[in-house]
């Protein structure tokens, strides 16, 4: 039996993430359409057919893209909460739907679901952990700050998958019009590298063997300014995480557990 994680693009132009084992196979989040989701899944060496199920964590387009398609075509089922689902222009097509509430476990295969509330600029954002066989990971992203709840359901995790959005200069001195950047720093918004970098030097408690940095901005970050916050808030480890980045463009190696 194995364990297989890969994260198939993470950012603001699309997040997926495949979770599977030999019987369970999986999506959090649908963020690209149908065609680009096979191309990745076949990039990656996974097959497209058999998956299982949709699992969403919130309605920004970045996450449900390719919900309407992917669910059609794959006939998986899609887990949603209540206000996520009325959140969405819902297609009655997809009539395949499983309500869970954040707070509660939920099984799928052989695979344990706890979705939890994060704080997030959404109907009803959720983070998830997962476990199976032994291996817990954890899917955190689309917050915009580190809460108690989040840092007592990353605890144990084998491997976890954690938003490093933005650089606060380069968000500052970017592009975007003022009040998205305030929407980004606000505490509904999106992880800071500090941020992040704060948590991973102090209440994070380092259990993880794989570091997976996600939902990095184009516009606002750069991957090695992200590299380097982490890895220095990881120095002092005793044992510091293997450290990879989630890229918009591709997807990452698939890690087995």
């Amino acid at each position: 039996m194995s364990v297989r994680v890969c994260v198939l693009g993470s950012g603001s132009r699309g997040n997926s993430t495949l979770i599977a084992t030999e019987r369970t196979r999986l999506l959090v989040d649908v963020g690209f359409s149908k065609k680009e989701t096979y191309a990745r899944l076949n990039a990656a060496g996974e097959r497209v057919d058999g998956l299982d199920a949709l699992v969403i964590s919130h309605e920004h387009s970045d996450h449900v893209n390719g919900l309407k398609g992917l669910a059609l075509d794959s006939k998986a089922a899609v887990y949603i909460t209540g206000a996520t689902r009325d959140a969405l222009q819902w297609d009655p097509r997809l009539a395949r739907v499983e309500f869970f509430t954040a707070g509660t476990k939920f099984t799928l295969g052989d695979i344990e679901i706890t979705p939890f509330s994060v704080p997030h600029d959404a109907a009803d954002p959720v983070a998830f952990t997962l476990e199976t066989q032994g291996v817990k990971i954890g899917l955190v992203t689309d917050l915009g700050y580190i809460s108690e709840l989040v840092r007592q359901r990353v605890l144990g995790c084998h491997c976890l998958i954690f938003e490093s959005n933005h650089d606060l200069e380069m968000l500052k001195s970017g592009p975007y019009p003022w009040y998205v950047k305030q929407r980004v720093m606000s505490r509904q918004g999106h992880l800071s590298n500090d941020a992040t970098g704060e948590f991973l030097c102090g209440e994070y408690d380092g259990a993880a063997a794989l570091l997976v940095l996600a939902h990095l901005s184009e516009q606002n970050n750069h991957p090695e300014i992200a590299r380097w916050s982490a890895s220095k808030a990881l120095r002092a480890r005793a044992n510091p995480a293997e450290l990879h980045l989630a890229r918009q463009s591709e997807p990452t190696p698939v890690f087995r557990f």
